[in-house]
């Protein structure tokens, strides 16, 4: 059975320049998505369940990226002056933090 530790190994070997701090974002992301972990003891299965992990990051990172700047903006107007848009983006805002969260915390992102 692959354990943390295993996995943290393995990450290593593919990326040695790798910080500790990624490495054990990538042991969350990757324990989050695949719900099997002994699958990811073949190169191809992790190779491919890290590509999955990168690009689902990538794109709720680009979202979050977008969204903070929506709200950098809303944060500098009138609050007595905001909009139905304005409301709508924070509703976006919201939803944008939850995917954040449910890829560390692993809800509704687990695939096979």
């Amino acid at each position: 059975m692959m354990t943390c530790q295993d996995l943290a190994a393995r990450i290593e070997e593919l990326q040695p320049e790798a910080p500790p701090r990624d490495v054990a974002r990538l042991c969350l992301l990757l324990s989050n998505m695949v719900e099997n972990l002994d699958k990811l003891f073949d190169d191809e299965q992790l190779y491919e369940a890290w590509v999955r992990a990168g690009l689902r990051l990538q794109s709720v990172t680009d979202q979050h990226a977008a969204m903070t700047e929506d709200l950098e903006t809303l944060a500098l107007s009138n609050p007595d002056e905001l909009s139905q848009d304005d409301f709508f983006t924070l509703f976006r805002a919201i939803k944008v933090q939850s995917r954040v969260l449910d890829l560390y915390v692993g809800q509704t992102v687990t695939t096979e």
